[in-house]
Order: C-alpha cells, then structure tokens, then sequence
C-alpha cells in the first residue's frame, strides 16, 4: 500500500498542472515571507538584506539622505529585468518567468502591506531576519522558482558548471556592506553581514539540486539491478564480480554518481528489484567526468 501511495504520489508530482500549481503557491509563499522579512525584522533592525534587494535598500536609503524620492520595489524590478533577461537562455523560460513573477509580488506586497517591527530587540531581529531571508530563497528554489538578482546569476552559473557559487555570492555582499558601512555607520554594515551569513547558511542547508552522491551497491542480482536502473536514470553504473566474505557465495559490486535530490527514487527502483540489496550512500567531494544534469524547468 506504501508503494503504491508513493506511485500516486509521483505521478501527480509528473502532472504539467499541478507542478504549476505548486510553483504558483511557492512563488506566492516566497514573496509573502520576504516582505514580512524585510518590514517586520530587516528594516526595523536598521540593517540591508543582500543581492539585488540590497541593493535596492542602499538606493532608497542614499535617496533618502539626499532629499530624492526613491521606490525600492521600482529599483528591484529595474534591476531584476535585464538580468533575467540574460540568465533566463541558460535556465528555462518557465523558471524566469516565475521567477520574475516572485520579484513582481515582492514589490507589490511591500507597497500593500505594514507589518509591524517583530521584535524590540535588534539582535533578534538580525537572528530571525537571515533566517526568514534565506527560508524566503529556499521556498522559491524548490518550487522551481527564485526570488531573483543574484539567484538568477548563480543558478546560470551553476546550471553551466555544476558547482554552487554561494559562497562568492556572499562575498559580493560583503562588498556591497562595506559601502553600506561606509555610509551608515560599520555597527549596522556588521549586523547585515551577519544577516546575509546566516541567509545563506539556510539555503546552503536545504538547497541541495547540485551535491552529487556516490552509491555503493552489494547485490546478488547484478545485471538486473543495472538494467533497471539505467532504464530509469540517465547516468553511467559500473559493475564487477566479487565474493562474500562471510557467505562465500557470488555477488555484484556496483558503483553510480548521481544528485542528492535523485537518491530516494533510485533506492525505492534497487531495492523493487532486490529487496536484500546493500546501499552506501557517500557524499562525492570532487567529480571529474560528463555529469547529466535533468534541466531546470
């Protein structure tokens, strides 16, 4: 009964409407979240988010010392277009659209809705906002979506590489504190780093389409368990003759390198075909080689 609830399960997960469905609400999700992160915990603790956003805020805020009307939501949108316009070739039409649309909901939901500072003190606010900031990134991502600027940037990086660039894109924050630091006081440019660190830690926590594992596969019906597997999966699986050292009897060594994300689905196919089959699951440091990566929606 579980498989067969698990079977129902992927095959509404493989329905073109409900994965819209489900990227329209993440989309929605995502944009809610980033606006009650920003009004509610970010702006009251005085500090900037980061990417594109940040930048946005440092515009309004050097607009607003200098006595220039400046609307953050407008900036956001300015400065998201020509780079989705770009980064959208080597992602997906369907992603940067909807990405696109994260963007435009963000802008509007800050201009419709006031919420209230969350909390008096300033360091929770700073703990809470990189939290609900990163949570707001990792709710898009895995509805296929992002919330735009730098997201664009590293996810067309990463899709034409295969490595994850967020740490750099932390270290192009930095940058953009520095000035915020040099403008406003360094207390607050600290307080925002801090806020852009724990941001991405969140979203290097869940966000995990591009680790590889490596799978290390015991079993005694080896040319089965192959045919199966690359009926299913578009990645090379190697396997050897071996004996058990306890039993004596023959068995098969197989070896395969795929994405974290694939790891459930490969385990329910190996273990239809051979429910006695021994995995090891090993995080993969390094690959050198072709890697098929299923491409972005």
């Amino acid at each position: 009964m579980g498989t067969s609830f698990g079977d129902r399960l992927k095959s509404l997960g493989e329905d073109y409407g409900f994965r819209l469905l489900l990227t329209s609400g993440a989309v929605i999700l995502s944009a809610l979240v980033q606006c009650f992160a920003l009004q509610a915990l970010v702006r009251p603790a005085g500090i900037i988010s980061g990417g594109f956003t940040g930048i946005a805020m440092l515009m309004e805020a050097l607009g607003s010392r200098w006595g220039i009307p400046v609307s953050m939501q407008a900036v956001m949108l300015i400065l998201n277009v020509p780079v989705a316009l770009f980064c959208g070739r080597g992602i997906s039409l369907r992603f940067t659209v909807f990405s696109l649309a994260q963007v435009a909901l963000s802008s509007f939901f800050l201009q419709v809705c006031q919420f209230g500072p969350l909390f008096a003190d300033q360091i929770l606010n700073v703990i809470f906002g990189g939290v609900l900031m990163g949570a707001s990134v990792v709710i898009a991502l895995k509805g296929n979506a992002s919330t735009g600027g730098t997201d664009f940037i590293s996810l067309y990086v990463t899709n034409r590489t295969g490595k994850s660039i967020w740490t750099w894109v932390f270290m192009g924050n930095a940058l953009l504190y520095c000035a915020y630091g040099a403008l406003f006081g360094w207390m607050a440019a600290g307080y925002s780093i801090i806020v852009q660190y724990i941001s991405t830690r969140i979203i290097s926590a869940f966000h995990h389409r591009y680790d590889l594992v490596t799978m290390q596969i015991t079993t005694k019906l080896g040319p089965e368990m192959v045919d199966a597997y690359v009926s299913h999966f578009r990645h090379g699986i190697s396997c050897v003759e071996a004996e058990g050292g306890y039993s004596k009897q023959k068995m098969y060594l197989l070896n395969t390198v795929i994405s974290s994300y694939e790891t459930s689905d490969v385990i329910r196919l190996l273990r239809q075909v051979d429910s006695r089959v021994i995995i090891n699951v090993m995080k993969t440091e390094r690959f050198v080689g072709s890697f098929y990566r299923k491409p972005m929606e």
